[in-house]
């Protein structure tokens, strides 16, 4: 590729971001292990955030909050604030659009950016990536760590294996290097790599992110298809041009402002739901939930999806299907009807933990089919009133008969965002 031809892209991480939001605004814990976590009383009671002198006691993210516990009896633990974590985020994109308008949120906690237009301005890479991290320190006391090179995925890699780990916090992975530097890591470390594929690389004698890129594509499609099916191509060709190195796609500010193809919510329980009408009543808020999203964002849905997941913990039963509706919609009330049909067509019985209830083939609400048997208009109406009260009070404002009993959550989930305390 032409040298100058190169983009310049940073992938900007928030180190230990929960807990680096709330040790700086907490000078009293700068020298103490903190550690975000959900609800111990329920099974959202893991880490989801540990800063590095919590880590060095070996917490880890993720892990059960007793756990952590007996690693650190001194851990101070703090329940997450998740608007608010949001708030810092949105702060930190708009120090970094102050140096570019091409910033890519890639999650709440990392972004990316395309200053390749900005050296003129602000400087060389490792400058411009050093200008950042102090001003993003100064205004919000979060440390960012910043993998620099020429696309995207390599930008990632850079910030995973290396500015996370180095004094700086800043790394450059060239494209020319990643047959010095890259291929030599195992192959956990690569990107998309968990545990369970690490296992799967082992089977094939494949050991090193090297041993992965330097196969031929063909030869890895071949080696996918016997171990993992027919359908596996695609996974193969990712795998292999991460290895290499190869990412064409854009840094794009829309990303999040695009036409959604669904829209859907899952919910994991407190405890194990077996009877039927304290698993309607689940059904039915998901349902809800899903329904007045779709109207909030001018969608109608044609297709349902329905999942579960069920225990035992050790041997997990569930499912995942969906089925057409006659008519698109996202009146509740007829959604949950087709909710309904395909949950008791295909579950086994077993104690319920996790229930998810999604729409897609989505459409705009804006046209819809009129039925000789139901008065669409009138509960249309009826449930732009109730959008409103939620949307002006809250989702707990106006709930309901079922949600009030021991087995409904709609209560709980509407001061939580994600499944976290707002």
């Amino acid at each position: 590729m032409d040298r100058k031809a190169e983009r310049t892209i940073f992938l900007a991480d928030c180190q230990s971001f929960y807990a680096s939001v709330e040790k700086a605004e907490h000078p009293e814990w700068k020298d103490k292990p903190v550690a975000v976590a959900g609800d111990p009383e329920r099974r959202s009671g893991i880490i989801l955030a540990a800063c590095p002198i919590a880590k060095s006691f070996g917490i880890t993210t993720a892990e059960r909050l007793g756990e952590a516990i007996r690693k650190c009896p001194d851990l101070v633990i703090v329940r997450p604030r998740m608007q608010h974590y949001i708030d810092v985020s949105l702060m930190i994109t708009k120090i970094y659009e102050e140096f570019t308008d091409l910033v890519e949120i890639f999650s709440i906690d990392e972004q990316f950016l395309d200053v390749t237009g900005s050296l003129a301005l602000f400087g060389d890479p490792v400058t411009i990536a050093t200008t950042i991290q102090q001003k993003v320190l100064d205004q919000t006391g979060i440390r960012i760590r910043v993998g620099i090179s020429s696309n995207k995925i390599l930008a990632k890699i850079a910030t995973d294996i290396w500015a996370k780990k180095n004094d700086s916090g800043i790394f450059t992975l060239p494209k020319s290097e990643v047959e010095t530097l890259l291929w030599s890591q195992p192959i956990h470390k690569m990107f998309g790599v968990g545990n369970r594929m690490t296992k799967h690389f082992a089977q094939l004698g494949i050991f090193t992110i090297g041993d992965l890129g330097k196969i031929p594509l063909p030869a890895l499609k071949d080696k996918f298809r016997a171990r993992f099916g027919k359908q596996s191509d695609i996974h193969a060709e990712v795998m292999w041009r991460t290895a290499n190195g190869l990412d064409n796609s854009k840094v794009t500010p829309e990303t999040f402002s695009a036409a959604p193809k669904s829209v859907g919510h899952m919910m994991t329980l407190p405890r194990d739901y077996m009877d039927k009408t304290e698993v309607d009543t689940i059904l039915l808020e998901l349902t809800e939930e899903v329904c007045r999203d779709c109207r909030r964002k001018g969608y109608m849905g044609s297709v349902v999806t329905v999942s579960c997941m069920c225990s035992p913990y050790e041997a997990p039963t569930g499912f995942s299907r969906q089925m057409k509706m006659p008519d698109p919609t996202n009146n509740t009330n007829k959604v949950f009807e087709s909710v309904k049909t395909i949950f008791y067509k295909f579950w086994d019985g077993m104690p319920v933990r996790r229930a998810g209830v999604s729409l897609s083939m989505l459409a705009s609400d804006q046209n819809y089919q009129l039925t000789l048997f139901d008065d669409q208009e009138k509960s249309r109406a009826l449930e732009k009133v109730t959008d409103r009260i939620k949307d002006r009070f809250g989702s707990s404002a106006i709930m309901r008969a079922s949600s009030f009993t021991t087995a409904g959550q709609a209560g709980e989930r509407a001061v939580k965002i994600g499944g976290h305390y707002k």
